[in-house]
């Protein structure tokens, strides 16, 4: 009986910044039964993974090894021996100091198919983001890779020390500030002038990216005092002096924020685009998901005799979306409405009928339940109402609505549940005081956030800052026990994202407190 035998995929992950994965990576973890990680991937990357596929982490740090190269070699043999998908997930690119190649050659002298997903590499990728290019015509036209991490006691090094001190423009150490010292030493013994142009940088395309610039007669001194440590890169030549003119990632608003989004899957892409635009690096954790009621058999009666409505009212996009799917999965075009009154809360809501082909008669100027209730109640007495809803929406206008004499059919058209989001690594990232805000957009996302964060939330959200849509989802987060940082004005994403822009100018500008419950919003 033949061994049934699954694939490996060498996949390299890029420097950090999710948003550098190519295309195939993406689609390999899409795909994977196994994914097998190392330690400096962005976690944020594990979410492409189906939720029910197994995650290894194999991660190396000095002198602390969760498995050995030898154990991660046989390791994926075995998982593909098990006839699994399985990907490996690789810092930066897999055959630039990753040790892709060992892998490789120990997957064909097992017969193991496999295929190399080549990565971006934090040799180019990082000085990018700091403005520095590796080459540049006049001032580099060589450049080397270098490891970091060759033991500078060796008798006989592997490295060309000489050719590369006199021969090549840019030298791009790997994982070496342990070795800075010898490094620097090297060249300056070998004739590199003391002048030369040196950049560490670490965490490089990161919300941590932090750059130094110094010469190799200063940079030692520089980065003790600096506390500098790996994960970084040091970049030697003269197109490190570019840096002041190049430099793009720092000027960005948002710079060094990292900002969790807790929007459901498919409803975060607008926000976290504009995020990341200002420079933020966007973590997304789908706090609920959206799915179709148990039973359509309520909102089917309801569309049967939609006609006999005078208003149909929408409090979210989400409810126009379902509605409208379920009104063309019954062969219904938009037609039948015709004579129908719509009301929209706000105007996403607006924009998502509009997309359509339905145009609101009315929208309140505050987009909450309570101005629309204020605005339109008095008008709808004696009428006939249809409020397509979520299955937890607050029951406030409903009842407001009924109390100024509406008549009021409410009909579940999508129910909120728990996200699908990899919680552990947003706890990880949490725990470490890597976050720097979360983003609330409801009081449901409030609640399934906390609710995956388990009991320790409270103390994980403790330094973080919380900025939420508006006051609804504003009284959720504070009754749940957390210090709200500000609210936006404007109940809309754009709003969100301008009241984070503003706070952030305020404290860079020192004109607010770092304590949350101390800012003027």
């Amino acid at each position: 009986m033949a061994i049934p035998t699954g694939k490996v995929y060498l996949v390299g992950a890029g420097p950090g910044d999710a948003g550098l994965l190519t295309i195939k990576g993406q689609e390999c973890l899409a795909r994977a039964e196994v994914v097998v990680y190392d330690r400096l991937i962005n976690p944020v990357l594990l979410d492409y993974a189906p939720k029910e596929s197994e995650k290894i982490y194999v991660g190396k740090a000095p002198h602390r090894h969760a498995l050995s190269q030898e154990e991660i070699n046989a390791l994926l043999v075995n998982l593909a021996r098990q006839g699994k998908r399985v990907v490996r997930l690789k810092g930066g690119d897999p055959f630039v100091f990753g040790r892709g190649g060992e892998e490789a050659l120990a997957l064909r002298g097992q017969d193991i198919p496999y295929e190399v997903v080549p990565g971006v590499t934090a040799a180019i990728a990082v000085p990018a983001y700091a403005g520095i290019p590796v080459t540049h015509r006049g001032l580099a036209s060589t450049v080397a890779f270098i490891t970091g991490n060759e033991d500078p006691d060796k008798e006989h090094s592997a490295i060309n020390w000489e050719g590369l001190a006199r021969a090549v423009d840019t030298l791009v150490f790997l994982m070496g500030m342990a070795n800075l010292a010898p490094i620097v030493d090297r060249l300056l013994a070998l004739g590199r002038p003391p002048d030369t142009p040196v950049a560490l940088i670490r965490w490089g395309t990161r919300a941590e990216q932090e750059t130094l610039v110094g010469t190799l007669a200063s940079i030692k001194g520089q980065a003790q005092a600096a506390g500098f440590s790996n994960p970084a890169i040091i970049v030697v030549g003269q197109v490190v002096a570019l840096r002041s003119a190049l430099a793009w990632l720092e000027d960005k608003p948002l710079f060094s924020r990292r900002i969790v989004v807790t929007r459901p899957q498919g409803r975060a892409a607008n926000i976290a685009r504009r995020l990341t635009e200002l420079g933020a690096e966007v973590l997304a954790f789908p706090a609920i998901t959206l799915k179709p009621p148990a039973d359509w058999a309520p909102l089917d009666a309801a569309l049967d005799t939609v006609q006999e409505y005078d208003w149909l009212i929408f409090t979210s996009a989400s409810a126009v979306h379902y509605f409208c799917w379920r009104l063309q999965a019954r062969r219904r075009d938009i037609r039948t409405l015709t004579g129908i009154k719509i009301a929209a809360i706000g105007p996403a809501t607006a924009r998502a009928l509009e997309e359509r082909g339905l145009f609101p008669a009315w929208q309140p100027d505050e987009y909450v339940a309570e101005a629309l209730a204020a605005g339109l109640g008095p008008s709808l007495q004696g009428q006939r109402v249809l409020l397509p809803r979520a299955d937890i929406a607050r029951p406030f206008l409903a009842e407001d609505l009924r109390r100024r004499g509406a008549e009021v059919k409410e009909v579940t058209v999508y129910r909120t549940v728990s996200g699908a989001g990899e919680v552990a690594p947003l706890q990880q990232l949490l725990a470490a005081g890597r976050v720097t805000a979360v983003t609330f957009t409801s009081s449901s996302t409030v609640r399934s956030l906390l609710a995956a964060l388990g009991g320790g939330a409270l103390t994980l959200l403790q330094r973080v800052d919380i900025f939420c849509i508006g006051p609804i989802t504003a009284a959720t987060a504070r009754e749940a026990g957390l210090t709200v940082t500000a609210t936006a004005g404007e109940y809309t994403e754009e709003g969100l994202i301008q009241v984070i822009l503003d706070y952030y100018a305020l404290r860079k500008a020192g004109e607010v407190s770092d304590q949350p419950d101390q800012t003027p919003f």
